[in-house]
C-alpha cells in the first residue's frame, strides 16, 4: 500500500519517468476535529493509570520469570558440551529481557507524553506530577520536553518553525552540495529532468556504503534521543548552535517557564543520582542488566517510532507562505510497529502496538487531537481515515521496523532551499513526489484548535 495520498502519477516532461502529483490538502481544522466520535475526548484518571500498574507488573513479571530462570543456565541442571556456553544462555536470557522490558518502558515513555498533552487526566496537576515522576525515571526532563513538543504539534513539518527531524536544505547540507542549476536539473527533482552529470555529484557527495548507512542508523537510535536533548541534533536550525532543553534561559523556553525547566532539571538530577547509587551500592553489573540496558532499548524505540512518523520521501515540508495547521498535522505516517507480512508479522505488529499503546499505529489522530487518550485513539483514527479517504487520501506507511529506517535513510538526503511545499530527494537528487495547489486552497490559520 502506497503511503500518504492519492493523486496519480503522471509524466510531467514528456520523458520515461514518472513523478507523482500530490495535492496539498485543503481541509480545515474543523473538517478533521469534526469526525471524531464524542466518546474519544474522554479522560479517565482511574483508567489511564491502570495502564502505569499493568506496565510495572509487566516489568515486574519479566524480571522475576528471568531472575528465576538464571540459576537453572548452570552444569547442575544443564548439560552443554563447552562451559562458554553457560555464559552464552546467560547473556541470551538477560538479553531477552532487555529486550521485552524495554519495549514495555516505552509504553511507560508514552503515558508520560500523554500527561504532557493533558490526555492522563482532566487534572492539570495530576498530569504534570505523573507525567514528572515517569519521565524523569527515564533521564527525559518534562516540562522542557514537554514545551519544545508542543512546538512540535503546533508546527509539525514547518521547515523554520518545527522542533525536530527537520530537513537539510541544500544550502545547509554539511556535505556541501553544489548548488542548484536550473539549466541541468528541476526543483521537482523529476528523473529524468536531473541529469547524469548532477546526479553523479550528488551521489558522490551523498551516497552511503550499506555498512556506513547501517552505522549512522544504529547511532542515531542508540544515541539520537540524548543529543538532541543536550545538542538539539535533527531539532531546528534557527537556533543557535549547541541549545539544550536543560538550560532555562535557552530560546527554546520563555521567561515565564524558568521554573519548570529547573522542576525538570531536578527529575533528572534525582534519577541520575538513583542509577549512580544502585550500581555504587548494589554493582552495576545489576543496574545495567535491570535498568541500563532496557532503557537504552527505550531510547531506541522512541527515535526509531518518531524518526519514522515524521520522515519519508512521500511525505511534504512546508514553508511559512503555505503552511496551515492541518497540512502539518497530516504531515506524518501512522505505522504499524514491528508488523509485517504474513502470521509473523502480525503477531510482531500486535505485540509492538500493544506494548507501546499504539503511539505509532495511530499518529496522524494524535497530531489532529493530541488530548485523546491512547485507549481511544485507535477509535480517532478509524474515523479519521474513513474522512480522509473520502478527500483521497491515506497515511498509513509501512510497517516500523528496522530495515524501513534503512530504507528511508537512504531515501531522504535533502530538500531544496526553494518551493512553498517540498519533498525529500535521495543522494541523486531525485524525489517521489512534487505538490500542486487545487484552484479552491484556502488558508486556514489552524487558530481554531484553540
Amino acid at each position: 500500500m502506497s503511503p500518504a495520498a492519492p493523486a496519480s502519477s503522471v509524466k510531467l516532461d514528456g520523458g520515461d519517468a514518472e513523478i507523482e502529483k500530490w495535492i496539498v490538502p485543503d481541509l480545515t481544522v474543523k473538517d478533521l476535529l469534526s469526525v471524531i466520535p464524542a466518546h474519544c475526548w474522554e479522560r479517565s484518571t482511574i483508567r489511564s493509570a491502570s495502564y502505569v500498574v499493568w506496565d510495572f507488573a509487566l516489568l515486574a513479571l519479566f524480571l522475576k520469570a528471568t531472575l528465576y530462570a538464571e540459576p537453572y543456565l548452570t552444569p547442575a541442571y544443564i548439560d552443554l558440551p563447552y562451559p562458554v556456553l553457560y555464559s552464552v544462555a546467560r547473556f541470551s536470557l538477560w538479553s531477552v529481557y532487555g529486550f521485552c522490558a524495554g519495549l514495555v518502558a516505552t509504553g511507560l515513555w508514552v503515558i508520560a507524553h500523554e500527561c504532557g498533552h493533558g490526555a492522563f487526566s482532566k487534572s492539570r496537576t495530576i498530569n504534570h506530577v505523573v507525567g514528572w515522576i515517569l519521565h524523569s525515571g527515564l533521564g527525559v526532563p518534562y516540562h522542557s520536553w514537554r514545551i519544545t513538543h508542543a512546538k512540535h504539534h503546533a508546527h509539525t513539518a514547518h521547515l523554520t518553525q518545527d522542533q525536530v527531524f527537520v530537513p537539510k536544505t541544500r544550502s545547509q547540507h554539511p556535505a556541501g552540495l553544489p548548488a542548484f542549476d536550473a539549466t541541468r536539473e528541476d526543483l521537482d527533482g523529476t528523473p529524468s529532468k536531473v541529469q547524469k552529470a548532477v546526479q553523479e555529484e550528488l551521489w558522490e557527495a551523498l551516497h552511503d556504503t550499506p555498512l556506513v548507512a547501517s552505522f549512522w542508523c544504529a547511532m542515531q537510535l542508540l544515541v539520537g534521543w540524548p543529543m538532541y536533548l543536550i545538542t538539539n541534533a535533527s531539532g531546528q536550525r534557527n537556533y543557535p548552535k549547541g541549545v539544550n532543553h536543560f538550560v532555562p534561559k535557552e530560546p527554546l523556553f520563555s521567561p515565564a517557564q524558568f521554573g519548570q525547566i529547573l522542576i525538570s532539571d531536578l527529575g533528572v538530577f534525582i534519577w541520575l543520582g538513583a542509577i549512580i547509587s544502585w550500581a555504587y551500592l548494589r554493582g552495576a553489573s545489576e543496574m545495567i542488566r535491570i535498568y541500563l540496558v532496557p532503557y537504552l532499548w527505550v531510547n531506541h524505540w522512541l527515535v526509531l517510532i518518531t524518526f519514522l512518523q515524521h520522515t519519508d520521501p512521500l511525505l511534504p515540508h512546508y514553508r511559512a507562505s503555505s503552511f496551515t495547521f492541518p497540512r502539518g498535522a497530516l504531515s506524518t505516517l501512522d505505522r504499524t510497529l514491528l508488523g509485517g507480512d504474513g502470521i509473523i508479522g502480525k503477531i510482531t505488529g500486535w505485540i509492538g502496538a500493544t506494548t507501546t499503546h499504539g503511539i505509532s499505529e495511530t499518529h496522524v489522530a494524535h497530531h489532529v487531537a493530541s488530548k485523546i487518550p491512547h485507549y481511544h485513539a485507535w477509535d480517532a483514527s478509524d474515523a479519521l481515515r474513513a474522512r480522509l479517504a473520502s478527500a483521497g487520501y491515506n497515511f498509513e506507511g509501512r510497517p516500523g521496523t528496522w530495515g524501513e529506517v534503512f530504507r528511508v535513510w537512504n531515501a531522504c538526503k535533502f530538500v531544496e532551499d526553494e518551493g512553498e511545499v517540498v519533498f525529500y530527494k535521495d543522494a541523486r537528487g531525485i524525489a517521489q513526489r512534487t505538490a500542486v495547489f487545487s484552484d479552491h486552497a484556502v488558508s486556514d490559520s489552524g487558530i481554531e484548535l484553540q
